[in-house]
């Protein structure tokens, strides 16, 4: 990032001082921070809105419907029943038990704080669809494993898992029955396995539940918070001075002056501005060639994520701030249990735009085991757009329409076209909106491109 020049001049023939030096290096350095940091933010914004709501450490978060805008995290699904553990391990290895897969079905991922796959659990998981009780260990851990666990070895503390109770359509039986099949997993400490106490499960449904990113001086606040709690990784440790030098570090009271926290709330504007502006970067190279549609991530971050960044001469520290500036976990085997693309522009190139009316015509016979579906969320926040009918439509939406050859038509406006109402995606005039369209139980002719997603076309 560009940063004036260090020249002496007519006007200060002796060049900076000292002072504006160090304020130029704590700009810089603040801003780095924010692009370093934002997995790890995101993971922190979650935990702490769900104390908000009454949750905490080693609990377990639910919703018992499907997800509306009151939902403000990043790119969820609107079209699954979310089940997410938060656990801690500050006080030993945690027991994450899954169900059997049968009447219902899990698909997800066990995390740490910084986003990284520890591993996948349901039919796609370690347990294969069989259940299993996974093994949440805390760094360094010592000592012989328990029979009968599925070891998670965690490099960090803390972490959370998103699980997904899949549903068999969207009608209020098929979500409580996997409401219900969702709420037989359990949270406990292996230190009382032998008598697990009861997993509090922490209902969020019509709750205001925002993990979007906070680009002023609260991003700070949240990430020294995070180095407190944290152990060093050795991958980040030449993130310890220049944190230290404005002000966080580990044993270290966090406390900005008034003058810094001014800086802080504009360095993150300018990180927000610089991680916005590389936002389409990540979607080159395109899934399909010549379309729009693509994963929204450089191919570093995804390699990189489920292997603990492995590559030592490869560390995409700006990529994966672009990819949890919008989006939340990882999949230690991403395309085995879903997949995704998204697109912000129109066949034409054109950006988003709430206010026109755009169609995606999905062709018959996608090539999924479960269900695909599409979501619109706020191109600016990219969380669920506020105030609208619904976010997404789903092959399993009940009374969606299907045309005589099996494709689908979805419509994206602010009214609904006449006669579309069943496929219609609500938008809002005054907001760019983007779109994320999910394969869940993707099959083999969806990677080899046998079947092909066409752009979203605008209409009127």
């Amino acid at each position: 990032m560009a940063t004036p020049p260090v020249t002496s001049n007519v006007t200060d023939p002796e060049g900076p001082s000292r002072e504006q030096l160090d304020k130029r290096a704590a700009y810089r350095r603040a801003v780095e921070a924010v692009i370093w940091g934002i997995p790890a933010v995101n993971y922190d914004r979650m935990l702490q809105s769900f104390v908000a709501a009454g949750g905490g450490a080693n609990q377990i978060a639910y919703w018992s419907r499907l997800l509306d805008s009151e939902n403000q995290t990043l790119t969820p699904n609107p079209d699954t029943v979310y089940i997410n553990p938060f656990f801690d391990t500050r006080d030993g290895p945690m027991v994450l038990e899954i169900p059997p897969a049968g009447d219902g079905s899990i698909t997800g991922s066990i995390d740490d704080c910084w986003q990284n796959a520890l591993e996948d659990a349901g039919p796609v998981g370690a347990d294969k669809g069989a259940g299993g009780k996974y093994l949440i260990l805390p760094p360094d851990h010592q000592g012989d494993l328990p029979d009968g666990y599925i070891p998670v070895q965690s490099d960090t503390l803390q972490g959370y898992a998103i699980l997904r109770s899949n549903v068999k359509s969207g009608s209020d039986a098929d979500v409580a029955a996997a409401v219900a099949y969702g709420r037989q997993i359990r949270l406990y400490p292996l230190s009382a396995a032998g008598d697990p106490p009861e997993t509090r499960y922490v209902d969020l449904s019509g709750t205001l539940y925002d993990a979007t990113i906070q680009y002023d001086r609260r991003f700070f606040q949240s990430l020294a918070r995070m180095v407190q709690a944290e152990p060093w990784l050795v991958r980040d440790k030449v993130m310890i001075d220049p944190l230290r030098s404005i002000g966080i570090g580990k044993g270290q009271a966090f406390a900005p002056d008034e003058a810094t926290q001014i800086l802080f709330d504009a360095a993150a504007a300018e990180a927000a501005a610089y991680l916005d502006a590389h936002y389409e970067d990540v979607f080159d190279p395109p899934f399909y060639p010549g379309c729009h549609w693509a994963l929204p991530a450089v191919p570093e971050v995804v390699e990189g994520m489920p292997n603990f960044f492995a590559d030592p001469n490869s560390y995409p520290i700006d990529g994966r701030g672009v990819t949890y500036s919008m989006a939340y976990f990882s999949a230690k085997n991403l395309g085995a249990g879903q997949f995704y693309l998204m697109t912000t522009r129109d066949s034409e190139g054109s950006r988003l735009d709430g206010a026109a009316t755009h169609r995606l015509r999905v062709p018959a016979d996608a090539p999924v085991r479960l269900y695909w579906s599409a979501t619109a969320y706020d191109r600016e926040t990219h969380a669920l757009i506020r105030d609208v009918y619904r976010a997404s439509r789903a092959s399993n939406s009940p009374g969606i329409e299907v045309n005589p050859d099996g494709s689908v038509e979805l419509w994206f406006a602010p009214e609904p076209p006449g006669g579309k109402e069943a496929n219609w995606i609500p938008t809002r005039a005054d907001r760019g909106f983007e779109v994320l369209f999910r394969v869940y139980g993707p099959e083999k002719p969806f990677f080899e491109k046998q079947w092909v997603l066409p752009d979203i076309e605008k209409v009127a």
